[in-house]
């Protein structure tokens, strides 16, 4: 309760700048008539709300492992539902999309811990978790919609592969391993900038946190990797469950 108290006197600042920011998106993207112009202004109200729920949650949850636990499953799914739904829902993508996700994400978690780079705490694996799970949901909708807009452009050169006899996955290949360069490009520009254009989220909350620059950076460059590693396993596990192409897909909205 006295933090929410103490909240009290920048939280008319803070509304106020939120509200002015969410007005000049929807005015931006609706003068320039972009589909959906009102979506990222929306988003930002759902965003809050669940913040502040979550806020208040992991308050009280945040040294039990079995709650951190739970907390990450339900990242976990909501992650994949929404990276399901950027590539057009259906059960067979979930399955995909969840598959592919986990398998970077365990690894790169497994690797974290068990070399001690990060210390195993319910604390821990809960920033580091949440983060890696974000940015695995990001490259997989990314991936997977750059591979099927690249299908559906060149179908003309899917159909002459297939008719020369190549097998689907054949006929798809170079497209996917453009999709998964392009999906990581965000990842990896971000991790090449970090210190010049930026300074990360991870980093300063760290310093914010209390450990030194030093420190906050070891913890920041470890996050940057395993961003990095995550999304690379889940774009080519995605993308390679996505390759076998035998018609048109159609194209997403």
């Amino acid at each position: 309760m006295s933090e929410v108290t103490s909240l009290g006197p920048v939280l008319g600042p803070t509304l106020l700048a939120i509200g002015l920011l969410m007005v000049l998106t929807a005015a931006v993207l609706s003068g320039f008539r972009v589909p959906h112009a009102y979506s990222p202004a929306l988003a930002v109200v759902r965003g809050a709300a669940q913040l502040a729920a979550v806020s208040l949650i992991l308050g009280a949850v945040i040294t039990s492992g079995t709650w951190v636990a739970v907390a990450l499953g339900v990242m976990f799914l909501v992650a994949s539902a929404t990276a399901t739904h950027r590539l057009g829902w259906s059960w067979a993508h979930l399955a995909m999309v969840s598959s592919s996700m986990a398998a970077g994400i365990v690894l790169t978690l497994i690797i974290i811990f068990a070399t001690g780079s990060i210390e195993f705490t319910s604390r821990y694996a809960l920033a580091i978790g949440g983060i890696v799970i974000g940015n695995s949901m990001t490259i997989a909708a990314l991936a997977g919609r750059r591979f099927n807009e690249a299908v559906i452009d060149q179908w003309d050169v899917v159909e002459a592969w297939l008719a020369l006899g190549a097998r689907p996955r054949q006929a798809t290949r170079d497209m996917a391993r453009h999709a998964v360069a392009s999906a990581l490009i965000p990842s990896v520009d971000q991790t090449k900038t970090t210190g010049l254009v930026t300074l990360p989220g991870a980093f300063v909350g760290a310093i914010f946190g209390g450990l030194s620059p030093l420190e906050a950076g070891r913890f920041q460059i470890v996050v940057l990797a395993s961003i990095v590693a995550a999304g690379s396993v889940t774009a080519v596990m995605l993308v390679h469950m996505l390759a076998p192409v035998r018609r048109q897909p159609a194209r997403m909205p």
